[in-house]
């Protein structure tokens, strides 16, 4: 894989979904249908997919793909892939709340090593360079050239006065009383990957998931955090959370600035 021409199209993509995104949120009334799985799908998710899926199979023909809203892609599990979640945080999305962001990640060995997340309502694009470092680029963006941009790296946290990041609409009395096991300064709320960039930003310390996700909803970020040099792990036993597993669900984890005293749940 060329990864500077990985960064360039990942790039480009996600601020095109994006502006596909903002057209149908800005409009007056979009529909909201249920998937199988009953959680939400708006013509946004669907129009953004189709717009990345098209660019990436054009861009890397012989890379195998796998979205989140195309079924047909989720075939056997692999260990080097690119993974697609084109507008993820829906629910934040129709509430019309601007945490939601488009997400494209590329998956070697079952590691996530290159990513873009972009938060097209907050105006904010992080994504990871042909090095492997992750930067945050300014706005305003330009599709087909790079503007400012600026190294990123995570906190050295303060075990007696932890930054907490959590879910906005997945939070929960477990989730709670893990986050009760450490000392914390300040707990905020998000959603969507950002929970990943304001850990990679040194914005929180620590992001604990104790509920469903799906390898398509934390690559991207899991490739952002990671090139910030920070880290994600399972919960139960805090290995590597690894990819490429069968049917694509994570298992709960915990993503955080290395310097922080991880406490078994």
């Amino acid at each position: 894989m060329d990864f500077g021409q990985l960064t360039t199209v990942i790039r480009r993509l996600a601020l095109e979904a994006g502006d596909v995104i903002m057209e149908i949120y800005d409009s007056p009334d979009f529909d909201v249908r249920s998937k199988s799985d009953d959680s939400p799908v708006t013509a946004a998710d669907e129009a953004a997919d189709a717009l990345i899926s098209a660019g990436l199979r054009a861009a890397f023909p012989d890379v195998a793909l796998v979205t989140e809203e195309q079924a047909d892609t989720h075939g056997e599990s692999a260990n080097t892939f690119l993974i697609v979640d084109p507008l993820d945080g829906t629910k934040e999305f129709i509430k019309r709340r601007g945490d939601f962001t488009v997400n494209i990640a590329y998956v070697v060995d079952g590691a996530p090593v290159a990513g873009v997340v972009y938060a097209p309502a907050k105006g904010r694009l992080f994504y990871t360079d042909a090095s492997g470092q992750t930067v945050e680029e300014t706005a305003p963006f330009a599709k087909d050239t790079i503007g400012e941009t600026k190294p990123i790296s995570v906190s050295k946290p303060d075990n007696a006065a932890l930054l907490v990041v959590a879910s906005k609409s997945h939070r929960d009395e477990a989730t709670d009383a893990y986050i009760g096991k450490y000392n914390t300064a300040d707990m905020k709320s998000a959603g969507s990957s950002l929970k990943f960039c304001l850990v990679a930003t040194g914005e929180a310390d620590i992001y604990p998931r104790l509920g469903r996700t799906m390898e398509w909803d934390t690559a991207a970020g899991h490739a952002v955090l990671n090139g910030a040099g920070g880290k994600v792990v399972r919960f139960d036993d805090h290995t590597p959370l690894a990819y490429g597993k069968d049917t694509f669900a994570n298992p709960f984890f915990i993503a955080y600035a290395p310097g922080v005293d991880l406490v078994k749940g």
